[in-house]
C-alpha cells in the first residue's frame, strides 16, 4: 500500500463526515429549532462523548491490526470497581487515592496483556480471546461485588466530569488530548508504522523483522489502558461504579471506529476520521433524543448502519 493510497481515502472519509456534520446539524435546526442547539443539549452531549471515545479508540487501535477488543468495556468496569473500593475504604487519603489509581492501572495492563499474549503467543482469534477474557472478567465483576454499587468519591474524580477550562469541560479536553498523543503514536512511532503494516499483512510485517507478537501484545495493553481512562470517565460522571455500567457501548464503539474509516480487516484508518464518527452519532443520538425517539429502536439503527456499512465496503472490495 502506498502512502498516497493510504491517505488519499482518508481525506475523502473525512470530508464525507465534515458533510455528514454540517447536514445533520442543519436537519435538526429544521425539526428540532432551538432546543438542539441549547446549552443544556450540549453539555449532554460533551458528558458523553469522551468516555464513548476513549472506549472507541481503545476498539479501533486493535481494529487496526486486524483483531477487536470485546473486553474494554468489561475491563473498564474492573478497572473503576477496584479504584471505587479502594477510594470508599480510604476516603480523603492521598496515599490511597494514589493506590487506587495504580490499582486501576495495574489491572488495564493484566486484562491487556491476557488478551496480547491469548493472540500473539497462543494463537487464540482475537474475537475469541476477547469474548473469553470479556465474560471471565464480566463475571468477576458482578461475584465480587455481588452486582452492587460503589459510590462516593473524592472530588478530584468528580471534577472530571464537572469542572471546565475556558468554558470547555475537562473530560472532553482529555479525552482530545488523549486522541492527539494517539495520533501522533500511530503516525509519527515505529510501533504505529509496525501496527499499520501489521493490520496490512501480518505474515509479510514479520519476515520484514518486525518482532508481530510484541506490537501484538502492545496495542492490547494499550487499548485496556485506554479502557482505564474510560473508566475514571465513568466513574466521575456517575460518582459510582458497577459491573454493567456501559455494556451498551460495545457496539457504539464497533460502529465508531468502522464508521470512522477503520477497515475491519486492518491496515487502515484515522484518528481524526473515528473523532469525527463519534461526533456524527452523538449528534444523532441527541437528536433522536430530544425527538422522543426510543433508546433501543436508536441502538437496533446503529445496528443496521453497521451491518449496511460493512456489507457496502465488501462489496466495493
Amino acid at each position: 500500500m502506498t502512502t498516497l493510497n493510504r491517505f488519499f481515502p482518508g481525506d475523502r472519509i473525512i470530508r464525507l463526515q465534515l458533510l455528514i456534520i454540517v447536514a445533520v446539524a442543519v436537519l435538526f435546526s429544521f425539526t428540532l429549532g432551538g432546543s438542539f442547539y441549547s446549552v443544556g443539549n450540549f453539555q449532554s452531549i460533551s458528558s458523553q462523548l469522551p468516555i464513548l471515545g476513549m472506549l472507541a479508540l481503545g476498539m479501533g487501535i486493535t481494529m487496526l491490526t486486524g483483531g477487536i477488543n470485546l473486553s474494554v468495556i468489561a475491563g473498564a468496569n474492573a478497572c473503576s470497581l477496584a479504584m471505587a473500593a479502594i477510594l470508599v475504604a480510604h476516603p480523603n487519603q492521598p496515599e490511597y487515592f494514589a493506590l487506587a489509581m495504580l490499582a486501576g492501572l495495574v489491572i488495564a495492563v493484566l486484562i491487556g496483556a491476557l488478551n496480547g499474549a491469548l493472540i500473539a503467543y497462543i494463537g487464540v482469534s482475537p474475537i475469541l480471546a476477547t469474548l473469553g477474557t470479556m465474560t471471565l472478567i464480566g463475571g468477576l465483576n458482578i461475584l465480587l461485588t455481588n452486582g452492587a454499587v460503589i459510590s462516593g468519591f473524592p472530588a478530584a474524580i468528580q471534577y472530571l466530569s464537572n469542572g471546565s477550562l475556558l468554558g470547555i469541560p475537562v473530560a472532553l479536553l482529555l479525552f482530545l488530548l488523549v486522541a492527539l498523543l494517539l495520533w501522533v503514536l500511530l503516525e509519527h512511532t515505529t510501533l504505529g508504522r509496525s501496527l499499520y503494516l501489521m493490520g496490512s499483512n501480518e505474515q509479510a510485517t514479520r519476515f520484514s523483522g518486525v518482532n508481530t507478537h510484541k506490537v501484538t501484545l502492545a496495542v492490547y495493553v494499550l487499548s485496556a489502558l485506554l479502557g482505564w481512562g474510560a473508566a475514571l470517565l465513568m466513574m466521575s460522571k456517575f460518582n459510582s461504579a458497577k459491573a454493567g455500567y456501559g455494556d451498551s457501548y460495545l457496539l457504539v464503539t464497533i460502529l465508531a471506529s468502522v464508521l470512522g474509516g477503520i477497515n475491519p480487516d486492518g491496515g487502515f484508518g484515522r484518528i481524526i476520521g473515528l473523532v469525527l464518527a463519534l461526533i456524527v452519532l452523538q449528534m444523532l443520538e441527541s437528536g433522536l433524543n430530544l425527538m422522543g425517539v426510543s433508546s433501543y429502536l436508536t441502538m437496533a439503527l446503529w445496528g443496521c448502519v453497521l451491518i449496511l456499512f460493512i456489507a457496502l465496503q465488501n462489496r466495493k472490495s
